[in-house]
């Protein structure tokens, strides 16, 4: 996969990028079926996305996921007809900046959460466990207080101090919550996985959100890989974003990530666990970023973007 970003023109708290997605699958067994799943960018109260061109080795089609509505380019072959497939997405973003607890916002009227978006943003994930040693965790550092904003911030207190970023060893980057409270250690993915199973075991809702992110300081630069985030509800305020592992690189942004996302960073899905259907195979992905496919290959991923004009400071 290459993903290019091109920037362009920034005014205050925005960025507008191109970004560029390739994915080269290779070791296809020809002769065999191949079904490919790709994540596709979408606009929202933050981004503006359109999509500049699409193009592959196999006609891209669009679907949606129906457990978060996250839409989704596939492509298929009864008989894989070459061993090596190319694809290729370029996305036109607006990215501007996310700020829910800031004085200035404090009059924005949330959308209310449904019944069904509540139960499913309070349920067990894979590997994301509500119950055992992360709600005795949970139970421990929100005693004492009775608020669920505050509870939110005790355990994203909890998470920042403990957790280590550190992408050595094996086990970290699955999102496996009982692997990150015994390492005390990990990636993005294992920050966020800690913080819903905790925030969800004081029946705080908590959603999973994953993208790519854009370097803060540079024009051009290839992307070494994803990043993901979460955002926790508060009625009456509605869905707050928080970034751990960015505040834990970045200390001094700590309570700036505590209610706050930076626009350096595009999102392409949300949630875990999704079901991938199509006519009547279904394929589940837990991390829905990265493309899945049901073949013998192995995608190669890459991340780039470039500047076309100077950036404004966000």
């Amino acid at each position: 996969m290459l993903f290019a970003l091109t920037l362009r023109a920034s005014a205050q708290n925005s960025r507008h990028f191109t970004f560029h997605y390739t994915l080269t699958v290779k070791n296809v067994p020809t002769g065999k079926k191949v079904r490919i799943w790709l994540p596709l960018a979408q606009s929202d109260a933050y981004q503006e996305v359109r999509v500049v061109s699409a193009n592959g080795d196999l006609p891209l089609k669009k679907t949606r996921e129906s457990k978060y509505g996250n839409q989704i380019y596939y492509a298929e072959a009864a008989r894989a007809a070459q061993s090596e497939l190319h694809f290729d997405i370029e996305y036109d973003v607006v990215r501007h900046e996310r700020i829910a607890l800031a004085d200035a916002v404090a009059a924005v009227i949330p959308a209310a959460l449904t019944a069904k978006a509540r139960r499913q943003d309070l349920e067990p994930d894979t590997l994301v466990p509500i119950a055992g040693l992360p709600a005795d965790l949970a139970m421990k550092v929100t005693q004492g207080k009775t608020q669920p904003l505050d509870k939110a911030r005790a355990i994203y207190d909890y998470v920042f101090t403990t957790m280590r970023y550190d992408k050595t060893g094996t086990g970290w980057g699955r999102g496996d919550v009982l692997y990150a409270c015994d390492a005390k250690k990990g990636n993005c993915t294992d920050f966020h996985s800690l913080f819903i199973a905790m925030a969800r075991s004081q029946g705080i809702p908590a959603r999973f959100e994953i993208g790519f992110p854009l370097p803060a300081d540079k024009h051009s630069a290839e992307i070494a890989g994803y990043h993901c985030w979460s955002d926790f509800w508060i009625d009456g305020k509605g869905w707050i974003p928080v970034d751990i592992s960015e505040a834990w690189k970045h200390p001094e942004k700590r309570d700036y990530f505590f209610g706050s996302h930076d626009v350096n960073r595009v999102q392409f899905s949300m949630g875990r666990d999704l079901r991938l259907a199509l006519h009547r195979t279904v394929s589940r992905s837990t991390i829905s970023s990265i493309p899945t496919w049901k073949s013998m290959g192995k995608s190669i991923p890459m991340f780039h973007w470039h500047s076309l004009s100077p950036m404004r400071a966000a």
